[in-house]
C-alpha cells in the first residue's frame, strides 16, 4: 500500500521576524505607508486648528502618498512573481 509521505517542517516565522523579512524585500511599502498617515495626521490638524487650504493641500499629499504606497506594492508583487519564474 502507498503510504503518504511526510510534510516538510516550517519553522514558525513570528510577527517581527516576517515583518522584517517583508520590509527587507521591499522597502517602499512602510515608507510610503509612514508618509500616508504622516501627511494624514498633518492634515487633520490643520483642519482641527482651522486652516481650512493646508487641509486640503495635505489630503491631495495623502492621495498622492497612497498613490505611491499602492505603486510599490504592485511593483513588488511583479518582482516577486518574476524571480519566482526563474
Amino acid at each position: 500500500p502507498l503510504e503518504p509521505s511526510p510534510l516538510p517542517v516550517l519553522s514558525e516565522e513570528g510577527f517581527g521576524d516576517k515583518f522584517l523579512r517583508k520590509t527587507r524585500e521591499n522597502p517602499l511599502v512602510p515608507l510610503g505607508c509612514l508618509c500616508t498617515v504622516g501627511v494624514l495626521t498633518y492634515g487633520l490638524i490643520s483642519f482641527k486648528r482651522g486652516n481650512t487650504r493646508q487641509s486640503q493641500l495635505m489630503m491631495r499629499a495623502r492621495i498622492l502618498a497612497q498613490g505611491f504606497t499602492f505603486a510599490a506594492l504592485l511593483g513588488g508583487m511583479v518582482v516577486t512573481a518574476m524571480k519566482s519564474r526563474k
